[in-house]
């Protein structure tokens, strides 16, 4: 475990709070649509905002949700953050997607959160993980699919990756989280009633 300086402390609390802000929610009452969380599979992501018609919107969800991971992790570049404070900031921008404070606790799945992430503590990670879901998506045209197989690779790409066992311990932990957050989807693959996306 690092030493968290009081600056640390500070780092890793302002990307719970970044990751807390449901990009989607958000959007879509500004929009005037309905709460994502309340329409189509309940979750407030990019994917459920398309399936609500809105194809510009879920691709401004998409980025911004990418840019609550990328944001935290660059800041604590810039404060000299070693690998192991910036996979725990990474962590906590994760988990406030996942359980937002502003909403209610009720996130959504934190694909994209993670990948931004990812993308700004380790590029050759996060392009790993992105192309295993695009082959996966190509291959399978199902979304769950390929995300679900992306967060299992993604641990062990960082095994090569990644330099400090304790990073790749917390790499670990956000796989777990995001296939435990699509344990809806895996019941529903298993049972071949999972659908295809265009």
């Amino acid at each position: 475990m690092p030493e968290l300086t009081a600056i640390a402390l500070l780092a890793l609390l302002g990307a719970y709070l970044i990751g807390s802000l449901s990009s989607a929610v958000i959007l879509c009452k500004i929009a005037g649509l309905p709460d994502p969380r309340t329409q189509g599979s309940g979750n407030p992501g990019a994917t459920n905002v398309l399936r609500m018609g809105s194809k510009k919107l879920a691709a401004l969800v998409l980025l911004i949700d990418v840019l609550k991971g990328v944001i935290p992790v660059l800041i604590g570049r810039m404060l000299g953050f070693d690998i192991n404070i910036l996979t725990l900031i990474a962590f906590f921008a994760f988990l406030g997607h996942l359980y937002p404070i502003f909403f209610q606790f009720k996130g959504g799945k934190g694909v994209a959160t993670a990948l931004g992430a990812f993308l700004a503590l380790s590029p050759a990670l996060a392009g790993a993980a992105l192309l295993t879901w695009i082959m996966v998506f190509v291959i399978s045209r199902i979304s769950s699919l390929s995300a679900i197989t992306a967060a299992a690779l993604t641990p062990v790409y960082a095994i090569w990756l990644i330099d400090t066992a304790f990073a790749r311990g917390v790499i670990l932990v956000i796989a777990i989280l995001l296939l435990w957050r699509h344990r809806g989807n895996i019941q529903r693959l298993l049972a071949g009633e999972e659908k295809k996306s265009g």
